[in-house]
C-alpha cells in the first residue's frame, strides 16, 4: 500500500467514541484538505474503555473497541481509494495493567511469578519480594473485602489469578500465597517493585531491549510495515527505554523504509541524538514558531506583574529544582530506592539523596552519548553546589555513571526523564504562571519570544540535519491549544493593560489563597473565552492538583478547591467582572487570530513534515487533555471547505474559515508542487515596519506572516515596508491576487489577510 513519502499528516485520536469506521468516513475530507497521510493514535488492543490507547494490553491484535482487524481493513480500503497513507503511533515503553485479565502477559506473570514465560517482559525487581499491586483502599481492613470466585481472587471490580495449587483456604490465606500482594493505593509511589510509565502504576514498563520482547511486541506493527500497510511510525516516549539508540536501530532494521519520528522532547538548545530516524514529533518546532509571535520586550513587565501578584521570589531554576526533587523523592520514590540499591558502596539514605539531587539538577530529560557526559558533569556540579554535604556520595555515584556498561548508568537516564516530565511539565508549568503561553511541552518559560533571525537560524539548521522531521502546533499532550497560545501572546503586546485588568479582577472576586493559580486561571479564561463553564471548572481542578501547591490528586483539599471553583464561577456570575472579561477577550481576539494564522502558515510552510491535530484547521480553544480529545465536528469543516473550493473568500471571523483557507491551500501546494518547497532562504522585508514581518522562500513558494500586530497598528501599520519577490510574477494562493514586480508593498500584499503564500504564476 506504500504510496509516496510522508508529506503532511493529520492526527486523529482514534478511540472508542471515534473508531476506525468513523475515521474511514473522514478520509475523503482529509484528502481534500491536502494531507498525504492519516496519523493515528495507537491501534493495538488497549485497556477496556481506554480513551487514548496508550495503555496497550495485547500487542497481537487490533483494539476490538475500535473495530478490530475488520475495521482496520475498512480504513485501509478508504485510504487506498483516496490516495492517502497511514502513520501509526506505537508504545514500546509500557503496557496497560489496570485490568490484569485484559493483558494476557501480565495475567500470566501474576499467576506464575518468575516462572512465567512473560516474566522477562516487564521490568520487575523480583529480588525484593512479591510483586506489589497498589489497588486496595487505604484502610487497615481492606483485604477483608477479598473474595474467591471462579478460580480467581476478586477485590470489588478487580480480578486476579491464583497460582496452581494455592487455591485452598480463606481469601486472605490464598492471597498470601500468591506471587503478588495487593496493597493500599497509597503505597504505589514509594514501594512498587516494577518500573512504571512516570508515576502511573497502571502502566508497567516493558523490557524491549530484550530481542524476544521486541519481536513479540512489534510483530503485528512490523507485519503491517512489511505489507506496505503503513508508511510511518511514531514512537512514543523513547526516553523511557533502557537503550533508545539500540531500540531505534533495531526498529529501523526491521522497517527500513518507514518514516520514523520519536516523541523526544528537547530542551532549549538541545540537539536530537544521531538516531536512525527522520526526526522528532515537532515540539522543538512548536516552541520556535510560537515564540515568533511573542513580544520579547515584555519580559520585564510580565515578571514585575507576576512578582507583584504572587509575591514570588523564587527563580525558575530554583522552582524546577524543587519540583523535580519532589518528583524524585515522592512520586518516583520506588524507582529512586531501586537505583540506590544499585550503589551499595554508599549508605542507602545518602545514595538516595545524591541520586535525587543529580536528577533534580539534570538539565535535559536524559543524557545520550556523547552529549550525556557533559550533561552529567553539569548535573554533578550543580548538585554539589546545592548539597556540598553529599560530595563524597556524588563523586562515587558519578564515577559509576560514567561507565556506560554499569547497571546504575543504564537505569539512571530512565529515571531522569521521568523526573523531568513529572517535575517540570506536570508540576512547575502549573506553578510558574508569569506568562503561560510559554508553558508548553518542549518550550522554555524563561525564553520570552523568538526574534526572526534566531528563528531562521533554527530552521536552517533543522532543515540541514532533519529535513523530514515533523512540525506541529498542537498535540494530544500540549498544555493548551495553538489558538489559545496565539491569543495569549497578545498579552505580551499590552502588558500594562493586562496588569491593570487582572489586578482589578483578582481584587474584585473572592480571594484564592494560591495567587499563582489564580493568575493561571485568569490567563486561561482570557485565552479561551467564551468557554463552557464546566470545561473551565474541569481545567481548574486538574491544574491545581497537578501544581500540587494547595491541593493534589492524592490529598485534595476540599476547602481550597471550593474557593477555586468559586473563583471560576465568579468569572461567569459577577456581572461587572464577566462583562469586562468578555469585552477584553473580544478586543484581543482579532490580534489573536492574526497570530494564529501567522503561526499556522509558518508551521505548515516551513521545512519538515507538517502535522495538523484533529480539528485545528478551524479555531480551537482546547486546553490540556482530556479537553483536547473532545469530539470534532467534521461536517462543519467539510461544508466550509466546499464553500472555499467554490471560490468563497471568507473574512477573518469567528467561523475560522480563514484558517481553513490557509491550511488547505498550503497543504495542497506542498502536496501538488513539492518542487516549490525544497529549499529554505529567509526573505527580509525593508522599511519602517520590517520587524513585523517574517518571511521565507521555500525554493519557489514564498510565505509571509505578520507578527506583533498591535504594535504594528500602533506605529502606523506597514507604511512603505516592502518585500522582494524571487520572480517577477507571483500569485497569492489565499486571495488569487497576482503581483507583477520584483517588489511588493506589504500594505497591499496583506490587505485581506495577515498572511500570504505566493507561488510563481504559470
Amino acid at each position: 500500500m506504500t504510496l509516496h513519502p510522508v508529506g503532511a499528516t493529520y492526527r486523529v485520536q482514534v478511540r472508542p467514541g471515534f473508531d476506525l469506521d468513523a475515521t474511514a468516513a473522514i478520509v475523503g475530507y482529509l484528502a481534500d484538505l491536502g494531507v498525504t497521510h492519516l496519523y493515528s493514535a495507537p491501534l493495538l488492543a488497549a485497556a477496556p474503555g481506554s480513551a487514548h490507547g496508550y495503555d496497550v494490553v495485547d500487542h497481537r491484535r487490533v483494539n476490538p473497541e475500535l473495530g478490530g482487524e475488520a475495521g482496520r481493513q475498512r480504513l485501509l480500503r478508504a485510504l487506498r481509494e483516496h490516495g492517502l497513507g497511514l502513520v501509526v503511533d506505537i508504545v514500546p515503553n509500557h503496557a496497560g495493567v489496570a485490568v490484569p485479565a485484559a493483558n494476557p502477559a501480565w495475567w500470566d506473570v501474576l499467576r506464575r511469578g518468575r516462572e512465567s514465560a512473560y516474566a522477562g517482559w516487564f521490568d520487575i525487581d523480583w529480588d525484593v519480594g512479591p510483586l506489589l499491586l497498589p489497588v486496595l483502599a487505604d484502610t487497615p481492613d481492606a483485604l477483608d473485602d477479598l473474595k474467591l470466585a471462579d478460580g480467581e481472587l476478586r477485590y470489588h471490580e478487580h480480578r486476579f489469578p491464583i497460582a496452581d495449587g494455592t487455591g485452598d483456604g480463606s481469601p486472605r490465606e490464598v492471597h498470601d500465597r500468591q506471587h503478588y500482594r495487593l496493597v493500599s493505593w497509597r503505597r504505589g509511589d514509594a514501594e512498587l517493585t516494577y518500573r512504571r510509565f512516570f508515576a502511573v502504576s497502571d502502566l508497567a514498563g516493558l523490557r524491549v531491549e530484550d530481542p524476544a520482547v521486541f519481536a513479540a511486541t512489534h510483530e503485528l506493527i512490523l507485519a503491517w510495515a512489511a505489507a506496505g500497510e503503513i508508511d510511518g511510525i511514531r514512537v512514543d516516549h523513547p526516553d523511557g527505554l533502557r537503550d533508545p539508540a539500540g531500540y531505534l536501530a533495531r526498529l529501523r532494521a526491521a522497517a527500513p523504509d518507514a518514516w520514523l519520528v520519536v516523541e523526544k522532547i528537547l530542551e532549549y538548545g538541545e540537539e536530537l541524538p544521531d538516531w536512525p530516524v527522520q526526526g522528532t514529533t515537532g515540539y522543538d518546532a512548536l516552541a520556535a514558531v510560537g515564540g515568533l509571535f511573542v513580544d520579547g520586550d515584555a519580559e520585564a513587565d510580565l515578571t514585575a506583574l507576576d512578582t507583584r501578584l504572587t509575591g514570588r521570589a523564587t527563580s525558575w531554576a530554583d522552582l524546577t529544582h524543587d519540583t523535580k526533587l519532589g518528583a524524585a523523592t515522592r512520586l518516583l520514590a520506588a524507582e529512586l530506592t531501586r537505583l540506590a540499591r544499585l550503589a551499595p558502596e554508599v549508605d542507602a539514605d545518602t545514595a538516595r539523596d545524591a541520586l535525587a539531587e543529580l536528577a533534580a539538577a539534570f538539565g535535559v530529560y536524559r543524557g545520550h552519548p556523547p552529549e550525556g557526559v557533559r550533561h552529567l558533569a553539569n548535573a554533578r556540579a550543580e548538585a554539589g553546589r546545592r548539597r556540598p554535604d553529599l560530595t563524597g556520595a556524588l563523586d562515587a555515584i558519578t564515577g559509576r555513571l560514567r561507565d556506560p556498561d554499569d547497571e546504575l548508568a543504564r537505569r539512571l537516564p530512565q529515571f531522569t526523564g521521568a523526573v523531568m516530565a513529572k517535575g517540570v511539565e506536570d508540576t512547575a508549568y502549573y506553578r510558574w504562571t508569569r506568562f503561560v503561553a510559554l508553558n508548553e511541552v518542549g518550550g522554555s518559560p524563561t525564553h520570552v519570544g523568538t526574534p526572526p533571525g534566531r528563528f531562521h537560524r533554527f530552521v536552517v539548521a533543522r532543515h540541514q540535519r532533519w529535513p523530514a522531521s515533523m512540525t506541529t502546533l498542537s498535540t494530544h499532550d500540549t498544555k493548551r491549544g495553538e489558538d489559545v497560545r496565539a491569543r495569549l501572546a497578545v498579552l505580551a503586546e499590552l502588558p500594562h493593560r493586562w496588569a491593570e485588568l487582572v489586578t482589578g479582577w483578582m481584587a474584585a472576586v473572592p480571594l484564592l489563597p494560591d495567587a499563582a493559580l489564580a493568575h493561571l486561571l485568569w490567563q486561561t479564561a482570557v485565552g479561551t473565552w467564551p468557554i463552557e463553564r464546566e470545561r473551565l471548572h474541569a481545567y481548574a481542578e486538574k491544574a491545581a492538583r497537578e501544581a500540587g501547591a494547595s491541593t493534589s490528586w492524592t490529598d485534595p483539599d476540599p476547602a481550597f478547591e471550593q474557593a477555586m471553583h468559586a473563583l471560576v464561577d465568579a468569572m461567569f456570575d459577577d456581572p461587572a467582572v464577566s462583562a469586562e472579561l468578555a469585552a477584553f477577550a473580544a478586543e484581543i481576539t482579532p490580534a489573536g487570530w492574526c497570530n494564529s494564522l501567522g503561526q499556522k502558515l509558518v508551521q505548515l510552510a516551513m521545512p519538515g513534515v507538517p502535522d495538523t491535530y484533529q480539528g485545528t484547521e478551524l479555531w480551537d480553544n482546547s486546553l490540556v487533555d482530556p479537553d483536547n480529545r473532545r469530539p470534532v465536528d467534521f461536517g462543519v469543516r467539510r461544508d466550509l471547505l466546499a464553500r472555499l473550493d467554490a471560490r468563497w473568500q471568507p473574512t477573518v471571523d469567528d467561523t475560522g474559515a480563514a484558517k481553513l483557507l490557509v491550511v488547505s491551500r498550503t497543504l495542497r501546494a506542498r502536496r501538488d508542487h513539492p518542487e516549490l518547497f525544497g529549499d529554505y532562504q529567509p526573505a527580509i522585508a525593508h522599511g519602517p515596519a520590517a520587524r513585523h514581518a517574517v518571511a521565507f522562500d521555500r525554493g519557489g513558494a514564498l510565505a509571509v506572516a505578520t507578527r506583533l500586530p498591535l504594535r504594528l497598528a500602533a506605529t502606523g501599520g506597514w507604511r512603505d515596508t516592502t518585500l522582494s519577490l524571487p520572480v517577477n510574477q507571483m500569485s497569492c494562493l489565499f486571495t488569487g491576487r497576482v503581483y507583477s514586480d520584483n517588489q511588493v508593498r506589504l500594505t497591499d500584499l496583506l490587505a485581506t489577510y495577515p498572511v500570504a503564500l505566493l507561488v510563481p504564476t504559470t
